[in-house]
């Protein structure tokens, strides 16, 4: 992608001819590197998402309409489902409540969020250090709109939807342009336009 490749800008000395002043060239600039910056992670998806303030998560045993409540009051669409001791066990989304519980005419209040929720064993998910772009070829790839975020030992540590992978990517993309054009305007990429 464009933010790998400009990562790192390198100017050249250019020799170019100059047909005045007697002389034949004319040595521009010096080598010197510009660090555009670090590609961004699941962790800085994270900062910015509206699931860092909240408890984005729900108890396998509570009731679908816990799980509408908590959509409603937090304005998601996504909870990561846990056990007793606080263990991931699945996701539960929209999506199911639509398919699973709307469609077919059962009520949340008498439907277990275990009963639909899809599995531990069928989730996507992320470390917290994987790049935004990895990020993104996951749920395009799975066709889903929100990832899990686990650690090491696997324990859940966060979630992020790609709302908040749109907004890392904007945010690259515009220090990338400040940077650039800060070069461009001769203030040195490094030193910034303050």
């Amino acid at each position: 992608m464009f933010s790998r490749a400009s990562s790192t800008i390198l100017r050249r000395a250019v020799v170019r001819p100059t047909p005045f002043l007697g002389t034949t060239c004319k040595l521009v600039a010096p080598r010197s590197m510009v660090t555009v910056g670090e590609a961004l992670t699941a962790e800085d998806a994270r900062e910015v998402s509206g699931y860092s303030s909240i408890d984005y998560t729900i108890n396998e045993d509570a009731t679908v309409y816990d799980v509408v409540q908590k959509f409603a009051a937090f304005n998601i669409g996504c909870l990561v489902v846990t056990d007793s001791t606080g263990n991931m066990t699945g996701i539960i989304s929209e999506r199911d409540y639509v398919c699973k519980v709307a469609l077919l005419g059962r009520k949340s209040k008498e439907t277990a969020v275990k009963e639909i929720a899809t599995q531990a064993a069928k989730l996507v998910t992320a470390k917290t250090d994987a790049s935004v772009e990895e990020c993104m070829e996951k749920m395009l790839k799975g066709d889903i709109r929100h990832l899990p975020l686990v650690d090491e030992d696997d324990k859940v540590v966060g979630m992020i939807s790609i709302k908040d992978l749109v907004k890392t990517v904007v945010k690259e993309k515009e220090q990338t342009i400040k940077v650039l054009s800060d070069f461009a305007l001769g203030k040195g990429g490094h030193f910034g336009s303050d």
